[in-house]
């Protein structure tokens, strides 16, 4: 009985809580948050954070939702390509109006979204110039895009763009570069998370070596950017200006970790490992995280193009990307925060460019991202990077071949809110990477004939 009474006064207490001017309001969203116990650091961004029992969630100011009061419902226009709307348009440019989106987008695209996408409004999904919704045309279901106009804002930040006394590129041979091509058939990705390791043929593993030739343990990924040369991260070397090369080998298409496929695997010992001279992390933020390893050639020979073995090119010195810009990411990590094991196959996930004027923000990582490093995720936190993962390529479509933009660096955590992954802004570096590795990589020159 006294369990009962307790719990009708808690009961009471909060429905008149409900019901109070300056408490949470009907109009408010209430969205819980997923803590085990009470915490005093929510981050309420439009709202203030409530706790009962051993929950505390935000209660959201009218037009706001979302786990963290973020999502901006009463928004009347559209940023960049509109990737991060969230306003309540449900009606398209014909004036025809949007179809309740099915529970498969919802669910692989919209787990964030107002009401977890139980809803009609307008989204840019599936990287469209702007916010559309399919609708009901000539008795079939079709996309339009929506009657939303654009904000006037387009945050084209350029994280991708190199100082403007950056060397400009190699001149370019008479030979067509063979960088940056898929070979034309390639293994389907299931789900969109398992890759074959034709769809990332410039995907390098990096080992530490053991005592015997038999053991390695994978530490972190690189990428092929000529026969002999291997990107990575700085901080895939923890030892930093003293890591011996004798204690790293590589290993080149491969596809799962822990077997071992002699048709499509070609492992080298590393000779020489390069870290740029201003790699630093007393801030916690890795600037200049970036490392290149040299091959040890076999018989003369570093690694042979195939069917599961490329390079992948070097974007153009001074190259930006458009924010909202859809790029891929590959990696041997975690499949999820908090696991103790990595992933056993390679894996993908598409990303999307941040603004760096926004993960520069206050509410993302502030002033830890510095001009050499760039910010990309989903606009509903759903795929990132992960621990296992640094080092790895962020590859983007640019003239019909796959470039390397971004290296894997950090982040907070994998797929939290406001916490995208960080990436090493490649075209940074074009000169220092063309005078470390000049005596063998060229432009379209990538692989001895």
């Amino acid at each position: 009985m006294g369990n009962c009474n307790l719990l009708l006064i808690l009961t009471t207490a909060l429905v008149g809580l409900l019901h109070t001017k300056a408490g949470l309001q009907r109009q408010k969203r209430h969205t819980f948050l997923d803590f085990s116990s009470r915490r005093s650091d929510i981050v309420c961004l439009h709202g203030t954070p409530v706790s009962f029992g051993k929950r505390t969630f935000c209660s959201c100011a009218d037009g706001y939702d979302g786990k963290h009061c973020e999502i901006d419902t009463s928004a009347s226009c559209y940023i960049g390509s509109g990737i991060f709307y969230r306003g309540k348009v449900s009606q398209s440019e014909s004036g025809r109006r949007c179809l309740v989106w099915d529970r498969r987008t919802r669910k692989n695209l919209m787990a964030s979204d107002v009401h977890s996408g139980r809803h009609n409004y307008c989204r840019n999904l599936e990287y469209k110039q702007r916010p559309w919704c399919y609708v009901i045309k000539g008795g079939r279901q079709v996309q339009e895009y929506c009657s939303i106009p654009s904000c006037g804002i387009h945050a084209e930040s350029p994280p991708t763009e190199s100082p403007p006394t950056e060397a400009p590129p190699t001149e370019t041979p008479p030979t067509e570069p063979t960088c940056g091509q898929r070979p034309r058939k390639q293994m389907k990705i299931v789900g969109g998370t398992i890759a074959a390791i034709q769809s990332h043929p410039w995907m390098a593993a990096i080992f530490w070596n053991g005592r015997r030739p038999t053991e390695r343990v994978f530490h972190c990924g690189g990428s092929l950017i000529s026969s002999c040369w291997v990107l990575t991260a700085a901080h895939c070397l923890p030892d930093g200006f003293h890591t011996a090369a004798q204690t790293l080998s590589v290993t080149l298409g491969k596809n799962a970790i822990n077997e071992t496929d002699v048709t499509k695997e070609q492992t080298f010992q590393v000779e020489e490992v390069i870290i740029h001279p201003e790699f630093d992390n007393s801030e916690g933020n890795f600037n200049n995280d970036i490392a290149l390893l040299r091959l040890q050639a076999i018989k003369g020979q570093c690694a042979q193009e195939s069917g599961s073995v490329r390079t992948v090119c070097l974007p153009p010195a001074n190259r930006a990307l458009r924010t909202g810009t859809s790029c891929e990411i590959a990696g041997y990590g975690k499949e999820e925060e908090g696991l103790w094991y990595n992933s056993q196959y390679l894996r993908q996930a598409k990303v999307e460019l941040l603004a760096h004027d926004i993960c520069s923000d206050k509410e993302y990582y502030g002033n830890m991202i510095t001009e050499n490093m760039f910010c990309a995720g989903k606009p509903d936190w759903s795929q990132d990077a992960c621990k296992g993962d640094s080092g790895g390529p962020m590859v983007c479509e640019v003239d019909n071949r796959i470039s390397l933009f971004g290296i894997v660096s950090w982040g907070e955590g994998c797929s939290r809110a406001f916490r995208p992954g960080v990436y090493t802004t490649v075209t940074k570096y074009n000169r220092w990477i063309e005078e470390n590795c000049l005596s063998s990589l060229t432009s379209g020159s990538v692989f001895p004939k």
